[in-house]
């Protein structure tokens, strides 16, 4: 299973959304062995007979076969979850990134993985009924949509994905506690909220991200908060010890220097930040799950079905 959500293959299918997701996710099911919580497709509720003139689509052929009589089975269709994916488009989700070479890193930076996530989680909660959203922001709001259920809202939002990967918005500030409070008015019945960003805070903007997660979990949502990171370079700060310029992907400001001349003090300053992050998840009971772009789907889709077994 692991090899199946972890293939270079799937991640290169890049904004072919729809196929990855399906993919990814049907790869996950076979690789289950006990279902944390019941049906994963439409859960079967009770036989029917048929009658006539009504749709042929879900007659029992084999009762048919067995009883001689026409039986339709019933589903039970009600939303049990609704669920709002909210995603963060500005320039510094598309790091990895080489502007001389646009095609090197298309389908490997951090936006594409959080774009083929909520494709994935998106699939996985259709074939529940289970109706989700998605919300695009950089330092505004650009996409807020409704929850729905149906095939056509699916597709629309694989389309608004499948956009944004093909023509990254560069040179985007982001301002994620601005968002997610809007994020928290908008949303007026009880929710699951699901968060794709890499927290690129300023120290002094922290405060104001934490109060932002707070009003999320203050409107009684459960939040999953997904920290999508290239880890060995973001995080650990590994590059090999020679002349780079670091380029700043929302401003375009340059920097000279050798990695070992600061890698130090940069590890310090992210992990005491990312800690922090942690404890402040921890204490709004909050999932956080780091979220490395290298390490493929599979703890996005555990960590899902973990959270909806606890809210159903």
């Amino acid at each position: 299973m692991t090899q199946v959500l972890e293939s270079q293959d799937i991640r290169a299918l890049g904004s072919n959304l729809e196929l990855l997701a399906q993919q990814v996710v049907e790869g996950f099911i076979v690789g289950l062995h006990r279902s944390p919580f019941h049906g994963f497709s439409v859960e079967f509720a009770e036989h029917r007979l048929y009658n006539t003139g009504e749709s042929t689509r879900n007659i029992d052929w084999k009762v048919y076969a067995r009883t001689d009589k026409m039986f339709t089975k019933k589903f039970e269709e009600e939303t049990n979850l609704r669920c709002q994916i909210v995603v963060d488009a500005s320039s510094t989700m598309y790091y990895p990134w080489d502007e001389k070479n646009l095609e090197k890193y298309k389908y490997q930076n951090k936006f594409c993985f959080a774009a083929q996530s909520a494709a994935v989680l998106m699939n996985a909660l259709r074939k529940q009924r289970d109706a989700f959203g998605l919300t695009l922001f950089d330092d505004e709001i650009r996409l807020n949509t409704p929850v729905k259920s149906s095939t056509v809202h699916y597709r629309l939002l694989l389309s608004q994905l499948a956009q944004r990967i093909e023509a990254p918005q560069l040179n985007r500030p982001t301002n994620l506690a601005a968002s997610l409070h809007q994020v928290a008015d908008a949303i007026h019945r009880r929710s699951l909220v699901v968060i794709f960003t890499d927290v690129m805070e300023q120290p002094s903007q922290a405060e104001e991200l934490f109060a932002a997660l707070q009003h999320l979990r203050h409107a009684k949502h459960e939040v999953i908060l997904f920290h999508v990171t290239d880890k060995s370079k973001e995080l650990d700060f590994e590059f090999e010890n020679r002349p780079y310029v670091f380029i700043d992907m929302e401003s375009g400001e340059q920097v000279k220097l050798q990695p070992n001349q600061v890698k130090e003090y940069y590890t310090k300053q992210v992990a005491a930040f990312t800690e922090q992050l942690k404890l402040r998840c921890l204490q709004f009971k909050i999932d956080f799950v780091e979220a490395d772009i290298n390490k493929g789907f599979y703890q996005i889709l555990q960590t899902w079905i973990v959270k909806r077994a606890k809210m159903g």
